[in-house]
């Protein structure tokens, strides 16, 4: 199948406005390059060059629609991918040796849902939810992709996780993975919006939301709606500089700064209810 790339080129100050309204209007996540590019695709010629114009129009991004050189996603979503280690979780594809025995191995295909361990805002959320995961706690992961978060959070003694994932194509990805490192009587996945599942399957000990920053914006409400007393929320998807944006919303929601990760230019932030 040939796809077709939308390159759209934003103000700085309208960079993560316009590549929420890309994910939003596709359905699917856009490559935002150091450039300053926000890179969407479609499956048809019309179908880029409307949304090519709709961004130049309506959205203030001057956008052009290219054809890209046809790839068989179905094996080259392989390329790169990596063993990680991040605290005690050793991320790793089901294609190169492991050992099996260890309680904290997470055996990850993410095919073409989100979630590998290779991008710097999954691992920034891992990081933190490494740490601060208490055995026994319910944790619902918002925007699930891949369901490594929710699998990570088994694998260290969570006695359920919830992911909750709007994406039905990534959402079969992650119930295989689920199945797959044996965790299916302790993660769930559920199709839905995470602003309205969120509150319904709290109170939860942990939520973790790694999406773009407007979305955590829009979710802090329900993501405090569904946080138990003594409960801790981790948001990542952000990059650094975007720390200044996302704090005063997130004291306005109720929420206190706890902790901090960074990795590779991305950040994440663990808040406790205030």
């Amino acid at each position: 199948m040939s796809w077709w790339a939308v390159h759209a080129r934003p103000s700085t100050n309208d960079r993560e406005r316009v590549a929420a309204w890309l994910v939003a209007r596709t359905g699917h996540a856009v490559e935002e390059r150091a450039d300053g590019m926000v890179v969407a695709f479609a499956g048809e010629e019309a179908d880029a060059v409307a949304l090519a114009h709709e961004s130049s129009t309506t959205q203030g991004a001057p956008a052009t629609a290219h054809q890209v050189d046809p790839v068989d996603w179905s094996v080259r979503w392989r390329d790169g991918i990596q063993q990680r280690r991040i605290g005690r979780l050793l991320l790793t594809p089901s294609w190169l040796e492991h050992n099996r025995n260890d309680p904290y191995v997470v055996v990850l295909d993410p095919e073409t849902a989100f979630g590998t361990g290779e991008h710097g805002s999954t691992r920034a959320a891992l990081a933190l939810l490494e740490r601060l995961l208490v055995p026994e706690d319910l944790m619902l992961d918002l925007g699930s992709g891949s369901g490594i978060l929710s699998i990570c959070a088994a694998r260290l003694g969570a006695r359920q996780a919830i992911g909750i994932e709007v994406d039905v194509e990534a959402n079969s990805i992650a119930r295989d993975n689920v199945k797959r490192n044996g965790v299916s009587d302790r993660v769930s996945i559920l199709d839905g919006d995470a602003g309205l599942l969120a509150p319904l399957a709290g109170p939860a000990e942990m939520v973790v939301s790694n999406i773009l920053r407007e979305v955590n914006v829009s979710l802090l409400p329900a993501i405090r709606q569904a946080l138990a007393p003594n409960g801790v929320a981790v948001f990542s998807g952000m990059e650094l500089q975007e720390r200044d944006l996302f704090l005063p919303a997130m004291r306005g929601a109720g929420l206190r700064l706890d902790q901090e990760a960074t990795d590779d230019g991305w950040w994440a932030a663990a808040a406790r209810i205030a």
